[in-house]
């Protein structure tokens, strides 16, 4: 057997074990797991889907055979599935916040509306405030200057779908249906858990 042909059925175990080893972590994420969209699921999700991605690559490869597995994205169930060419379009966009600092949120509300009501003694009157500042601002200079506002940024996506044309008014009623994952153009996805990877690779 020569060396090349022997390098290339390493590569097919090695792979085999990421697999196995991105399945473990897969699990200890979703057993340890206190949260819904807890981000270290979706990243060991992410990181399972890539390991067996490749293994079914280099295993094709190397011995002409594939897995019974569907990866969502390679042509599995959740892979596109819409027209070529969409007439509309569907832009998702979901940031998530920690009201890291109560008092300075309503103070800015106050500054922009100076009716607001007296703040219900034991809490902070945060619950106006956001209606007031996200009332005000657009998400994008609030996302831009969240500090000043108390607000923490968490994660953060942006799902462009595939959508049939709307008549005005038509979809307001329910505008955050669960979108089809099948109608999913592209997406594009913020958080500090692949900030945490990325220092790793390094």
């Amino acid at each position: 057997m020569s060396d090349a042909a022997q390098l290339t059925r390493t590569e097919v175990r090695e792979a085999a074990e990421a697999v196995k080893a991105a399945i473990d972590r897969h699990l200890e994420a979703v057993t340890s797991s206190t949260e819904d969209d807890d981000p270290a699921v979706s990243a060991a999700y992410e990181e399972l889907a890539a390991a067996a991605i490749h293994y079914d690559q280099v295993l094709y490869e190397v011995y002409d055979e594939v897995t019974p597995f569907e990866i969502p994205g390679d042509g599995g169930p959740g892979s596109y599935a819409g027209p070529e060419d969409p007439e509309a379009i569907s832009v998702l966009i979901r940031r998530d916040y920690r009201i890291a600092d109560p008092r300075r949120l309503r103070s800015q509300a106050e500054r922009l509306d100076r009716s607001l009501p007296e703040v219900p003694e034991g809490t902070d009157g945060v619950t106006a405030a956001v209606g007031v500042v996200f009332g005000e601002y657009e998400p994008d200079e609030i996302a831009a200057r969240s500090e000043e506002f108390g607000l923490e940024e968490g994660d953060s996506t942006i799902w462009v779908t595939a959508a049939e044309p709307a008549e005005p008014g038509e979809w307001l009623s329910e505008p955050f249906d669960s979108p089809d994952p099948q109608l999913l153009l592209c997406r594009f996805d913020v958080s500090e858990v692949y900030d945490d990877e990325d220092e790793l690779d390094d």
